[in-house]
């Protein structure tokens, strides 16, 4: 039997080393869908409950596994649901190659079923590289660019090919004119230094400050070491954007956490009080978290040009590869005798696990929302893998959990949609089905999609050596994030029909998908409920209702501000009285005098 397109593109996906596709079927991609049986399922078909599910999971196994994820949908509404994850991977920063299935050649133009116009659809999210495919001979290196240019990038990249042609006979391109030939699969990762008379700034300025404050983002992954002796040199501490959350552990004393309005209070008081900034491998947005301008002389550090200097008036832009760069200036610095910054910054490191270890273990109604991020963090293993869901969940993942080990994290750091938690995890679990993987939902996010997404996960778990996939749901029956934001920012108390949401048994359901199943009603079943669920030999959820009305106090936060915005904000809200009791024994856990 001839080779048709749909088979040539599953053989150079394997050429290429991909092991899975995310996708969902459809009649848009039924030439490439009956390719996959011819070839015995390789690559594999994972079959999302949704298109936007499955771009998540693409989105998911890049992000763990550093390679490029690949996810393929039919035409029209399959190619508008992608829409989502792909946002997600393009401004996270993120390798995946979306396949589009499109109608007939012979019906584009007519107004045909389900036929949208995908080059105007997709031409901002895959700005990058969007092609259409319209012969055979054109598919070789559209899908070799396609991929090396989502790798180049670390973007989302589009390639859309009609239904007809799929089925078509393939044929290679030829040594002639206007046929485009393509190379071996393969993508060398370039590594760029800066000149070193910019270096010799960059250690100018930090061999001169005295209070030196590093912010790292996921760009310095591969430089954790380098970081590490960095700011032994210069006596720095070390502060993470989100999306860096896993690239230095917690237990590192100089290490502040989380920065910004999800951020921990020594984060806070580093960039307060420091006189010199490196930023290595970071766009973190919030400027105002960030020194004063005219503060501190500041040097950053990134792979990509055009994101220098946009967050702060940087003196020295070095633009490079975070572990290379890091490794050419090292020598260049001297180490600082007067350690007493470090110390500053050590003891209020100190001071916030602490604090943050007293505020999760107050009394709320019924399950303190940090404690559960606090019970995971004192059991976590070495080689977890973390996803968080955008919600108020978040706020206590970025500032309770503890990062340890070879313990890797994400969410969605740019786009901060709902919904990526649960494929997030997914994901990582085709990248590592070897490690414990361990997703933190908000209930919002869990009716919004991930209750749909169980059964995949109970679908697809006999492939993962470590069968442990831990779902964790933090059921307030609230969108908490945006109630806090309606309290917060808007001066509106909470709004019980645009806010309330509907209560159901997370446990119940999962159960009925052959999970373990854990419902948690009191504090003291959560510590028991954690171990259970992390020594499952099956997937499993832990159902923990919570106390909607704990407060993600900001670190910037002052008691006499939080008591005034409380008392003048919350009139009219139906929980206010409880809400300003949480908030208030909460922020006093940070003012108490042995802190």
């Amino acid at each position: 039997m001839a080779e048709t397109v749909g088979d040539y593109l599953l053989r150079r996906l394997r050429e290429w080393g991909v092991e899975q596709v995310f996708a969902y079927p459809g009649d848009g991609i039924n030439g490439i869908v009956a390719s996959f049986g011819k070839a015995d399922n390789r690559p594999r078909f994972v079959q999302a409950r949704h298109e936007e599910m499955a771009a998540f999971e693409a989105v998911g196994f890049a992000k763990f596994s550093g390679q490029v994820g690949v996810c393929l949908a039919t035409s029209g509404p399959g190619a508008v649901h992608l829409l989502n994850g792909l946002y997600d991977a393009k401004l996270d920063h993120v390798p995946v190659v979306a396949i589009v299935g499109q109608t007939a050649r012979s019906a584009m133009g007519g107004a045909y079923q389900q036929e949208v116009d995908l080059q105007a659809l997709y031409k901002d999210v895959a700005s990058e590289y969007l092609v259409e495919v319209n012969v055979a001979e054109q598919l070789p290196n559209a899908l070799d660019r396609a991929i090396r240019t989502a790798l180049a990038k670390r973007a989302p990249t589009a390639v859309i090919i009609p239904a007809d042609l799929q089925e078509s006979p393939y044929s290679p391109p030829g040594h002639a004119f206007k046929q485009v030939p393509s190379s071996a699969p393969g993508w060398p990762h370039p590594v760029t230094i800066p000149p070193e008379d910019e270096l010799a700034h960059a250690a100018e300025i930090l061999n001169a400050g005295e209070k030196v404050a590093i912010l790292i983002g996921q760009g310095a992954r591969n430089a954790a070491a380098e970081v590490r002796e960095l700011a032994e040199v210069t006596g720095a501490g070390v502060a993470k954007a989100l999306l860096g959350k896993d690239v230095l552990p917690d237990d590192l004393p100089y290490v502040t956490g989380s920065i910004g309005l999800l951020g921990t209070r020594p984060s806070y008081e580093l960039m307060r009080d420091c006189d010199t900034l490196l930023i290595v491998g970071s766009n973190f947005p919030y400027s105002q978290f960030l020194p004063e301008f005219g503060q501190a002389r500041a040097v950053q550090i990134d792979l990509d040009g055009s994101m220098i200097g946009m967050r702060y008036p940087t003196e020295v832009n070095l633009v490079g590869e975070a572990q290379a760069t890091l490794r050419a200036l090292l020598p260049m610095l001297t180490r600082k005798q007067d350690r007493s910054w470090r110390e500053t910054i050590e003891r209020n490191v100190t001071d916030w696990w602490d604090t943050v270890t007293s505020q999760a273990m107050l009394k709320a109604n019924p399950v303190n929302p940090m404690r559960i991020v606090h019970e995971l963090s004192t059991r976590l293993p070495d080689d977890a893998i973390i996803t968080a869901d955008s919600g108020s969940s978040t706020n206590w993942y970025a500032r309770n959990l503890k990062i340890r080990g070879r313990v890797r994290s994400t969410l969605s750091g740019t786009l901060a949609t709902m919904g990526p938690g649960v494929p997030y995890a997914i994901g990582a679990k085709f990248a590592h089905p070897d490690r414990p993987v361990i997703a933190l939902e908000g209930d919002g996010a869990m009716q919004m999609n991930g209750l749909a997404e169980l059964i995949t996960i109970a679908r697809y778990r006999h492939l993962w050596t470590d069968p442990r996939l831990v779902v964790c749901v933090f059921h307030n029956n609230d969108l908490n994030q945006v109630t806090w934001e309606l309290r917060a920012m808007g001066g509106a108390p909470k709004f019980e029909e645009s806010q309330s949401l509907p209560d159901i048994s997370y446990a119940e359901i999962a159960r009925s998908l052959g999970f373990e199943a854990i419902a948690v009603e009191h504090p003291d079943q959560l510590g028991p409920a954690w171990d259970r669920a992390l020594a499952a030999d099956t997937p499993a959820l832990l159902d923990v209702r919570c106390d909607p009305e704990v407060p993600p106090i900001p670190p910037h936060a002052t008691f006499e501000q939080m008591k005034s915005a409380a008392e003048a904000v919350l009139k009219g809200d139906p929980n206010a009285w409880h809400l300003m009791a949480q908030g208030l024994k909460t922020k006093a856990q940070e003012l108490l005098p042995s802190r």
